[in-house]
């Protein structure tokens, strides 16, 4: 198919024809065949479509990606104009519209009749035996499968790889067996949840493997419970730097291990897709809040704001963003204190379609965002608690060595102590405090690039020391 723009001044409008199918769908749910209104709205199909039949024998109408291509040519419209009715398509399972020379009326009654009751097709049944059964010869309903360029794409592990501390595998596997059984509709299991949060408190979180882990760049694209322990433990970072009183910290803690629970209810192919969400998909995936909150609102055990949490992580600071709760409507400080830490973890996660961002370009991302989609303030201490480039970074500096940060300057972020490793991330030469400045005030050395690991693993334990 071409992606040439049609002209407006066409033989056929076919999104008024897609209109007018809708129309005549619904109407047959309403009136008995027959009735006046469904004869009007057959008599205006076939005015559309026969000028278009008359010099191109076949009118093909195809929806891919949330435009509308006639007989392969791309239209413009407005995607405010065609979202209500590709949504409606979509709702039913067809995407391809194809009408022959010699159709009859009739036959756009009896298609609009399988559309109708496209829902309610029992197992095994097709549209096109439905469109054989009422005599539909020249009218086709399809459904576009799209490529899959997947291949295309560079596939990342799921969860992190090699050596791990045995609290951080541990808080993944029982995670990832609470996801699961809410994936299969299972009630979440608040003892595990409680188990699990404390687990992140007072081990994972105290482990410098563990955090080197989760702050520094992720070459893995994480599946939703490994994105949701990451956060929990940001959350934490951020909480403890914000000096939260115990309580409040275990409440921020599980509801930002759970934020994301509403995923769960999402086709994986959806959620995994390498590629732009149509906008169909897009409403899919923008329900998950909604859900989670559904979710952990008929969990009993859970903490009172866990619910809160997973229904305004995609609001703004500003009363934007979704679900729509209302103009101006603000989240709570714990939703804003969750929603820091998510963006920044999904920015250095990989991801099918990208590498992961280093942390000090995640950090200016946060930076952009803040009064607008974040809360300023947080942001200004999720920065300050993580340092600019976090442990575990692995740099080069100015003087051409590779080092692996292991300590930040509260007074200097962006000059870090660096333990100076070789290609194999071995020791190599002790420490340098890169904010150390030579007789004439300027620095000795700076960081000039942060470096991808590779699949390479740092012990941070044995660098630091």
């Amino acid at each position: 198919m071409t992606r040439r723009r049609a002209t407006r001044g066409q033989d056929l409008d076919p999104l008024l024809l897609l209109k007018h199918l809708i129309a005549l769908q619904r109407l047959t749910e309403m009136y008995p065949t027959g009735h006046p209104t469904i004869a009007e709205k057959l008599r205006e199909a076939m005015e559309m479509v026969q000028p278009h039949l008359r010099s191109h024998q076949s009118v093909q109408i195809d929806i891919i990606h949330d435009d509308i291509f006639l007989n392969g040519t791309a239209c413009s419209y407005a995607r405010s104009a065609t979202a209500p009715i590709v949504a409606a398509l979509a709702d039913v399972g067809v995407n391809s519209l194809h009408v022959e020379e010699g159709v009859q009326p009739d036959e756009f009654l009896g298609a609009t009749e399988c559309l109708a009751g496209r829902k309610a097709l029992a197992e095994g049944e097709t549209i096109e035996r439905q469109l054989a059964e009422r005599n539909v010869t020249h009218i086709s309903l399809r459904k576009l499968v799209p490529l899959d360029t997947s291949w295309r794409m560079r596939h990342w592990n799921e969860r992190p790889t090699g050596p791990m501390d045995p609290a951080h595998a541990e808080a993944l596997a029982i995670a990832e067996g609470v996801f699961q059984e809410v994936a299969a509709g299972e009630r979440i299991n608040a003892i595990a949840v409680t188990d699990l949060v404390q687990l992140l408190i007072g081990q994972v979180a105290q482990s410098n493997a563990a955090l080197s882990q989760i702050l520094a760049v992720k070459d893995y694209e994480n599946l939703t419970y490994c994105h949701s322990v990451n956060v929990a433990i940001l959350s934490f970072i951020l909480g403890r730097q914000l000096r939260l009183k115990e309580p409040a910290v275990a409440a921020l803690v599980e509801a930002a291990l759970l934020h994301d629970v509403g995923k769960t209810q999402v086709a994986l192919d959806i959620v995994n897709k390498p590629g732009k969400l149509t906008e169909s998909e897009r409403k899919v995936v923008e329900e998950h809040p909604v859900r989670g909150a559904e979710i952990l609102l008929e969990t009993p055990g859970l903490q009172a704001l866990t619910a809160t949490v997973a229904l305004e992580h995609h609001r703004t600071v500003i009363g934007t963003g979704y679900p729509d709760l209302g103009r101006g409507v603000v989240p709570h400080i714990l939703s804003q204190v969750v929603s820091v830490a998510d963006v920044y973890e999904a920015l250095t996660g990989a991801r099918s379609y990208r590498a992961p961002y280093p942390p000090e370009k995640a950090c200016l991302i946060l930076a952009r965002s803040a009064g607008v989609q974040l809360n300023t303030t947080l942001v200004k201490a999720f920065v300050s608690a993580i340092g600019f480039l976090p442990r575990g970074t692995l740099v080069r500096t100015s003087q051409g060595e590779l080092g692996v940060v292991i300590r930040t300057n509260p007074t200097d972020p962006l000059h870090p102590v660096v333990a100076v490793v070789d290609e194999g991330l071995n020791p190599a030469g002790g420490e340098i405090d890169t904010s150390v400045r030579d007789g004439s005030g300027g620095y000795e050395r700076c960081i000039v690039e942060t470096v991808p690991l590779d699949g390479r693993q740092i012990d941070l334990e044995r660098l630091a020391s």
